[in-house]
């Protein structure tokens, strides 16, 4: 098989894990039994040795494909057409109200992909060849009533409904099969944990029925989103991505579902993105509540009494944890992988979790200050936690850290980190003061101030007029466009308007923003360069907005939305030629595009949120 383009893929899942499937109906990523599980379907990261689970039709020189999602659910269509014949494949992951999405059943690990007749008969093809432990595991595929059976050492297995006679080859199957007009055929993929017997089949009248229970789930959450802007149908998109990144048993999110897809073809930069970092969860947290979705934040704020419980070498919090809370995230490579179009190496874990990122606390204590204001109240328990984290942090905000960026080139004074620093003392204050919480808030109020006039002596360059990267330093950051953002600056603030200015001519190409120069920032230890980041861009958006800049800002906004592929869907960072590269779909991404679109429809003068 040959590589996919970034860009050509859909995603499904059911808030345990999530699959990535392409234009032409091949599954190309799947890790079971969780995010971060390893693979059964890994051909994204090597397409020789990785695994697919691929339906369609034969090749034919007529053959032509759409994809799209039913409206405003997860359920992934892909249409199929080739000379006067039609064929449409439902891939989906079973989520209903009748079994709970925290519910670690296996009734949630279940991929349901239904083949339906529209016009003709149609010649389909099925192949499955499951690959298990990133590649390296071969199952044995056994024939059993109702389908076939996929196990190896690794304690557990997977489990294919198929009627029909299939060849086996190769540790995987094929079967092809015609399938008329009105006619639908559901196959299922079960996952099988340790003990777990038999195939799980489906009727088509059952799979009529998952169906439609599916649909129904995935509409009835989304009717609880009170946006209703010019933006309607990105934002709902954007809002059912950034769900499926959710991990429902912990509340955790994971910043995105796939690992090492690289931030340039060829390169180095390649990260396991399946954890859950405290910044990327915070910022969702905020866009789903500026869509009025807070349950999301209710699970999520458990997830944080959790972790805050835990005390790591450099602080109260790590910047990443596993889904399931643990510290710990070793990385390796999987070095008989040859990764991405080439792109080596192929890490899974992440050796940035033991960073120090002081920016987390500001993130974290925005977050929570939101819930607490606009959710529900945050509980005496988790204030204490807070608070022992804000009084660490007052003994240690002057540290240098690796940063937003998480550097690996050595620690500086990044500009960001202060400021988020200043964050995390100005929201405590506010909490503490609303909810008559007892705190060392005078302390806190000197701390505040301190960051605050330190940032405006060390962290600016008159050089660049423009907020540095990090102090003493004459290079750029796109991430001293959150400063209006975040509350720091007023938006019209002379030296805000300059920083935006400066960034608009030496960080912008074609409209689309770099976090940094690469060339000339803090070294960040690696080699090779990087696509623009496209969350950056909606950074920009929303600082040309609260500037004032509406046409500007308008401008770019829709421009950004030509960048995503044709399921509105987005990665991490965008190649020179347009090209989707990094980790897909990214949530970073998607939570700016919310809150790009909610802040400027409100500036346009919507007020329709």
């Amino acid at each position: 098989m040959a590589y996919r383009l970034i860009e050509d893929y859909g995603i499904i899942g059911d808030m345990h894990t999530a699959a990535l499937i392409s234009k032409n109906g091949s599954m190309d990523w799947l890790c079971l039994p969780d995010f971060d599980s390893p693979s059964v379907f890994a051909t994204l990261l090597d397409d020789e040795k990785g695994g697919y689970f691929k339906i369609s039709v034969p090749d034919s020189e007529d053959a032509q494909t759409r994809q799209f999602y039913f409206p405003e659910t997860n359920v992934l269509m892909t249409r199929f057409s080739s000379s006067g014949c039609v064929a449409q494949l439902a891939d989906f992951m079973e989520v209903h109200e009748g079994v709970h999405p925290q519910s670690h059943e296996p009734h949630g690990r279940r991929v349901i992909r239904q083949v339906q007749g529209v016009q003709g008969t149609t010649r389909v093809r099925l192949e499955c060849f499951p690959r298990f432990d990133y590649g390296r595991l071969r199952p044995n595929v056994e024939e059993v009533p109702g389908g076939v059976i996929f196990s190896g050492g690794n304690g557990y297995s997977i489990g294919l409904s198929c009627e029909g006679e299939v060849r086996i080859v190769n540790g995987g199957v094929i079967y092809e099969f015609d399938i008329e007009a009105n006619e639908s055929i559901t196959f299922v993929l079960s996952y099988r944990g340790p003990g777990k017997t038999g195939i799980v089949s489906l009727t088509p009248i059952e799979g009529e029925k998952a169906f439609h229970e599916t649909t129904s789930f995935w509409r009835q959450w989304l009717s609880n989103c009170t946006y209703n802007g010019r933006w309607r149908e990105v934002v709902f998109r954007s809002a059912l991505t950034l769900k499926l990144l959710t991990f429902a048993p912990t509340g955790a999110i994971v910043a995105a579902p796939t690992c090492s897809l690289p931030e340039v073809i060829g390169g180095e930069r390649n990260w396991d993105y399946r954890y859950t970092w405290i910044r990327d969860s915070a910022f969702i947290l905020y866009a789903f509540m500026r869509i009025g979705l807070t349950d999301e934040a209710r699970d999520f704020m458990s997830f944080v009494e959790m972790i805050c419980e835990t005390d790591g070498e450099d602080g109260p919090l790590n910047l990443m944890y596993t889904i399931h809370g643990a510290a710990e995230l070793e990385e390796t490579t999987l070095d008989h992988l040859d990764g991405y179009k080439g792109s080596r190496p192929v890490r899974v874990g992440n050796g940035a979790s033991n960073q120090l990122q002081l920016d987390i606390y500001g993130e974290l204590m925005d977050a929570v200050y939101l819930y607490d204001k606009y959710g529900t109240p945050i509980s005496y328990d988790l204030w204490k936690s807070l608070r022992g984290m804000l009084n660490w942090l007052m003994q240690n905000w002057r540290r240098a850290d690796e940063g937003i960026w998480e550097v690996r080139g050595g620690r500086q004074q990044f500009v960001h980190s202060k400021m988020m620093c200043w964050v995390a003392f100005e929201r405590g204050i506010r909490i503490s003061e609303s909810r008559s919480f007892p705190s060392d808030r005078f302390e806190w109020i000197k701390t505040r101030d301190e960051i605050y006039e330190e940032i405006q002596e060390e962290g600016w360059s008159d050089e660049l007029q423009s907020y540095a990267q990090y102090y003493g330093a004459q290079t750029l950051d796109a991430s001293a466009l959150l400063m209006p953002l975040v509350f720091f600056m007023a938006p019209q603030d002379p030296r805000m308007l300059s920083t935006i200015k400066a960034i608009e001519e030496r960080l912008t190409y074609d409209s689309l923003v770099f976090r940094y120069d690469a060339d000339e920032s803090a070294p960040d230890g690696l080699e090779g360069d990087e696509g623009t980041f496209t969350m950056c861009t909606f950074w920009l958006v929303e600082a040309l907005t609260k500037a004032g800049r509406l046409d500007d800002a308008r401008f770019l906004f829709e421009r950004m939305l030509g960048y995503s592929n044709h399921l509105r869907l987005y990665s991490e960072q965008i190649g020179p030629s347009g090209n989707s590269l990094g980790n897909f779909p990214q949530g970073f991404t998607h939570l700016g595009l919310i809150s790009a679109a909610v802040n400027l429809d409100r500036a346009l003068g919507g007020g329709r949120i």
